[in-house]
Order: C-alpha cells, then sequence, then structure tokens
C-alpha cells in the first residue's frame, strides 16, 4: 500500500515545475489533502483484496463465503445431556433446575412423578463443552424444588460441544473441493456423515461386508468414541435402519452401517522433576491436558501413537522440569492404533 508521503510525491511530480508546490504553497497544501484521503482509499482496498482470499476470514464472513460456495453451514454449539438422580418425593417438572459448584446449570427435559427416588433426564442450559461436567458433580438445587432432598448425576453428561472454530470449519470446506463427492463415492460418504453435528472425523469402509455394504466409522468431535446418539444420529441421516433404501444420503442398493470407533487407552507412567512451585496434581492434570491434545491432533491421521511424542508432550507440559522412567501402555515402544480404533488417555502416573 503506497504512504500519503509516497503518494503526494507522485501528485507533485505531475505537476510542472514553473508553479510553486512548496511546504504551504496552495499546490502543496491542496494534493497534500487529497494524498492522505488516497492513502485511506488504499487501505480499504487492500483490505478488500485480503478477502479474495477465504483462508483470511474469519467469524461471520468466513462461514457466509463457505455457505456460499458449498451450502456448508458452520456446526452450531450443541447442549450436553444426561441424567439426575433425585431423592425425595414429588413431582419434577419440565425446566427444573439442577446445577453443579461451579455454576453449570441444567434444566429437567421431562416431567416426571418421583416417589423416594428416581432419575429424571437433563440437558445443559447453556450451549458448549462446558455442559460435560463428571459424574456426582450435578448436587445442587439453585431453586427449591418441593418434597427433594438431594440430587446426583451417576454418570458424566456428554455430547455438549462448542461451535465449529474457523479451522475445522475450513478444513471441512477445503476437504470438500479437494476431493470431490460424486455418486456416493467414499468422499460423499464422508461429507454425509461431517454434516451431522458432534461428528469430528470419519473412516470409510466400502464392500465391508460384501456387495453393496459401507462401514462408516466416526469419531465424536473431541476426537473420542462418539456417543450411541451421534452414531443414530449419523445413521438416521445417511441410511436410516441400515436398510440401503435410499431413505437417507445414500443411493439406494447401498447398505450403511455406522459405528463408533472404539477407545483405545494409552495408560503413562513416569518419573517427574517438579518445577518451582507446582504440586505433583497440578503436574499431572498438565500432563493430562497435554497428552488429550497430541491424540486429538492424530486421531485418524496416524497408525501409532508415538512413545517419543508422548515424551515431547510430558516434557513441554507446565511444571515438568525433566522427566525419565517413561512408560506408555507398559512399554517403551509405540503403540498402534487400528484403523477402526482412536487413542485416547488412559491412567497418568505421576511419581517424584
Amino acid at each position: 500500500m503506497a504512504t500519503k508521503d509516497e503518494i503526494l510525491a507522485d501528485l507533485l511530480a505531475d505537476i510542472p515545475d514553473k508553479y510553486d508546490k512548496q511546504v504551504g504553497e496552495f499546490i502543496y497544501d491542496g494534493l497534500a489533502t487529497v494524498a492522505e484521503q488516497f492513502e485511506k482509499t488504499d487501505a480499504k482496498l487492500d483490505a478488500v483484496k485480503d478477502k479474495l482470499g477465504i483462508e483470511n476470514l474469519k467469524g461471520t464472513e468466513l462461514a457466509q463465503r463457505i455457505k456460499e460456495r458449498t451450502g456448508i453451514e458452520r456446526k452450531k454449539a450443541t447442549h450436553a445431556v444426561g441424567s439426575v438422580t433425585v431423592t425425595g418425593t414429588g413431582t419434577i417438572s419440565l425446566g427444573d433446575l439442577f446445577e453443579t459448584p461451579g455454576g453449570a446449570q441444567f434444566h429437567a427435559v421431562e416431567t416426571k412423578a418421583i416417589m423416594a427416588s428416581g432419575t429424571v433426564k437433563v440437558e445443559a442450559v447453556v450451549a458448549g463443552s462446558s455442559g460435560n461436567v463428571p459424574a456426582n458433580s450435578i448436587i445442587l438445587f439453585p431453586v427449591t424444588l418441593s418434597g427433594f432432598t438431594a440430587v446426583t448425576n451417576p454418570s458424566p453428561t456428554s455430547d455438549g460441544f462448542d461451535a465449529e472454530s474457523d479451522e475445522d470449519l475450513l478444513k471441512r470446506y477445503y476437504q470438500r473441493i479437494r476431493t470431490p463427492a460424486t455418486s456416493g463415492n467414499k468422499a460423499h460418504y464422508k461429507n454425509w456423515a461431517m454434516e451431522v453435528q458432534g461428528v469430528g472425523d470419519v473412516r470409510i469402509v466400502p464392500l465391508w461386508n460384501g456387495v453393496n455394504t459401507v462401514k462408516v466409522i466416526i469419531i465424536d468431535s473431541d476426537k473420542k468414541p462418539a456417543s450411541q446418539a451421534i452414531v443414530s444420529a449419523v445413521q438416521d441421516h445417511i441410511d436410516p435402519g441400515s436398510t440401503g433404501k435410499g431413505e437417507g444420503q445414500a443411493p439406494i442398493g447401498a447398505q450403511t452401517t455406522v459405528v463408533s470407533a472404539a477407545g483405545i487407552s494409552v495408560n503413562v507412567s513416569m518419573k517427574v522433576t517438579l518445577a518451582v512451585g507446582f504440586s505433583v496434581e497440578q503436574v499431572r492434570n498438565n500432563i493430562i491436558a497435554s497428552l488429550t491434545e497430541y491424540l486429538k491432533d492424530i486421531a485418524f491421521v496416524e497408525s501409532i501413537v508415538s512413545y517419543a511424542k508422548v515424551g515431547a508432550a510430558v516434557l513441554n507440559s507446565e511444571g515438568v522440569a525433566d522427566y525419565s522412567s517413561l512408560l506408555v501402555n507398559n512399554g517403551t515402544a509405540n503403540v498402534p492404533i487400528e484403523d477402526e480404533k482412536v487413542a485416547v488417555v488412559g491412567t497418568v502416573t505421576v511419581n517424584v
């Protein structure tokens, strides 16, 4: 982009020297104002030029461009779901609230009469991953419910996913345009599965059970085994009931079976030298976060969990000054990942 001074110099150069072009004279001052406006216009034009490259777009502009070009829409955030066990006698009404000590609220999605104790289905009030809470963490009544004295969730809540990020949306866009989907080819099945909320990646196995059979293997947006709810949603989208009748996206005759990848636990133990100011528990949590990110990056991409990269994830964890005696699944070798499996963090043991 030309600067104001550069534009002004060009304008003055076009004026014959017989005129007075010194600073403070009419010609100079008049052209200086014009040069300033041209500089602003150039800046706006450069901003427009930048937007011609889709990778330079963000947020709403990116989503709009991708939708215009391909019909792909950004996946919205989803509400975590689960159930709570309430103690007492009375009626839980649709919309009654329950809460964690951290402030995550859930509302009942059914009306149910309870005698002494009973289970009620709930959904997170706020969409996104914040609704995925551990077992036995929903223990509060933000508003008193007559007749009930206690509440808890025996199992974790699940399937709360944040809205699709710009990065993931752009990846899905490039996947669509670089692997053209046509006539029910492999790319078509992958695109269909990726359209469903909560799906993070897909593998396709053609002819897995004979002619006209297709297996679709999915993981969720956190790159972990998908829940049955997500599996069912993908099945209904592509081939309801796995009948091959063409009642979903798949063509007639293509009997499609959707399954989740099975999780393979990556259990890690090591001796750690703690950095000053860090506790064992803090470091353990940081190592779990690093390992989770590493396994997320390689899900459905790599065929092994690298022993060396696990070590790098440990060493790069905040609070780890050094480590030794690293074992990954009780060994010092890479861990193979089969095609229908996805690696997930298992037990993490930190010794000092």
